[in-house]
């Protein structure tokens, strides 16, 4: 086994290996509806005696009531501390499969096998799990480490586009704060140019080395943040209008946003901004406008990040770098949606 939380990139090969070799008194798999159709049967095989509990898929289904439903199951199949879970998902079920397995009789172990980018480069790595409450992102949730988090990039290939695009706005902002070589390398090309397993690789490096020195986002981890605070505004907008976006289509808008307010400040230079927009738009599109500042401004003060009822950003200092906890105003908020507008 690997560092607990750490990803372990490993081939199908190796991956059907290192399940054969679990040892648990009793075993549950977790799929939703697309994984249970897509990427179950690349590992059914390999797996030792499991039941398998089927949940619905999707950002709206990532709730209590699904919680209870998977709750009841483990009850059902008496599950104890010598049990195992194995979430077969994205990042929507890693956080909630995680979530009921950490608070299950105070916690059973469980494995992570994400099987979308986001949640391979993102989501899997750092131990933050939870649901949705009231549509307000992740308000309910823990830290715990899986015990093992094992990384195949071929369940990338039964990947939608659209999801794959949203994957990919998590290694835009590692890119961003943290590798402006990087960062070159992949705005001069297209999605499906991107080579996936380097782009991996460097997203869960970099993301264990920052969550390993701040397990609980007491400092530095916060820079991770980048472009969150207004794309899970905007995402539980989106979600609460019933016109639901993917999280890394609204974080693509976050980046641009909070990006513009960073070149405001002067920690990016106007070039670097256009450059920053340019591809965002060009790899995303931009989404519907509609919506009320303060719509979104009531969302955004709901954001864990905040402290005292001030607004805090992490926001790129130069590319390649970021720094956390920046105030911010709600004039520089709005102006930032007046700019990803009219951009």
């Amino acid at each position: 086994m690997n560092h607990q939380g750490q990803g372990l990139l490993c081939t199908l090969a190796e991956l059907k290996e290192k399940l054969q070799a679990l040892s648990y008194q009793k075993t549950v798999l977790l799929a939703d509806a697309n994984t249970a159709v897509y990427c179950y049967p690349l590992i059914k095989k390999e797996l030792p005696a499991h039941t398998v509990i089927e949940v619905l898929a999707g950002e709206e289904h990532k709730t209590i009531s699904t919680c209870e439903i998977i709750w009841k199951k483990f009850t059902e199949y008496a599950l104890d501390r010598h049990s195992l879970v194995i979430v077969l998902g994205g990042g929507v079920l890693g956080d909630m499969g995680g979530f009921c397995a950490a608070t299950f009789k105070r916690g059973i172990d469980f494995i992570l096998l994400p099987t979308t980018l986001l949640a391979q480069v993102d989501a899997s790595v750092g131990g933050k799990l939870g649901i949705d409450f009231m549509n307000f992102k992740n308000q309910i949730g823990v830290f715990c480490q899986p015990t093992t988090t094992f990384i195949c990039s071929s369940f990338l290939q039964t990947l939608p586009e659209r999801e794959l695009r949203s994957g990919f706005a998590e290694v835009v902002k590692h890119c961003l704060i943290s590798d402006a070589g990087l960062w070159q390398t992949i705005n001069k090309k297209e999605l499906r140019d991107q080579n996936w397993p380097e782009l991996t690789r460097h997203s869960v490096n970099f993301k264990t080395s920052v969550t390993e020195k701040d397990p609980r986002e007491s400092g530095l981890r916060k820079i991770l943040n980048f472009g969150h605070t207004i794309g899970h505004a905007l995402e539980s907008y989106f979600l609460s209008q019933g016109t639901r976006i993917f999280h890394g289509e609204a974080i693509a808008m976050g980046l641009l946003m909070e990006s513009y307010i960073a070149q405001q400040r002067g920690m990016l230079t106007r070039a670097n901004l256009t450059e920053i927009s340019t591809y965002l738009v060009n790899v995303f599109g931009k989404e519907d406008t509609r919506w009320r500042s303060t719509e979104i401004m009531e969302l955004i003060y709901q954001d864990k990040k905040n402290k005292g009822g001030k607004i805090l950003m992490a926001l790129p200092d130069g590319i390649g770098h970021a720094r956390w906890d920046v105030e911010v105003s709600e004039k520089e908020i709005v102006q930032s949606f007046d700019y990803y507008r009219s951009f």
